[in-house]
């Protein structure tokens, strides 16, 4: 029952920044189904132990590889479907309170915070920057499908 709350939630949070973003009405489902895969890689690894970071590396790098089908299935540029899909794996709750431990004079407990944050952050963008770089290599290895 937690898994199909969980796909319900990611779906309607990244269709719905789509919405915000204006990605184009027929995109949105696609949009929904890149934040939900990615989603529920994330909180599968999550839950078993492998380590958010880890996990949200894994979930982004997925969500760059549905938004690469996905653009060229649909020929619709690969933002609209990596930056809603990646919505719900941004740590901004995680940021809020490194700010607020920040505000309160909680230094130690603000740095370990913002640390993780950035580590998150981090882990987003080297998922997505090595799905396209995986994907570089193929199509100029001509092993993938013709340009």
């Amino acid at each position: 029952m937690i898994y199909i709350e969980h796909l319900i939630t990611s779906f309607i949070a990244s269709a719905a920044f789509g919405i915000i973003f204006n990605a184009p009405r027929e995109s949105l489902v696609k949009c929904g189904i890149s934040g939900m895969a990615g989603w529920m890689v994330y909180f599968v690894l999550d839950t078993n132990g492998f380590g958010t970071i880890f996990a949200t590396l894994m979930a982004s790098f997925l969500i760059a590889v549905v938004s690469q089908v996905f653009a060229k299935a649909y020929r619709t540029p690969i933002i609209i479907f990596s930056v809603a899909g990646i919505i719900p794996l941004v740590p901004g709750g995680l940021a809020y309170d490194a700010m607020r431990n920040f505000v309160e004079n909680d230094y130690s407990v603000a740095l370990s915070l913002a640390a993780k944050a950035s580590m998150i952050s981090g882990a987003i963008a080297v998922g997505l920057v090595f799905s396209e770089v995986i994907n570089q290599v193929i199509r100029r290895s001509n092993l993938g499908p013709v340009k």
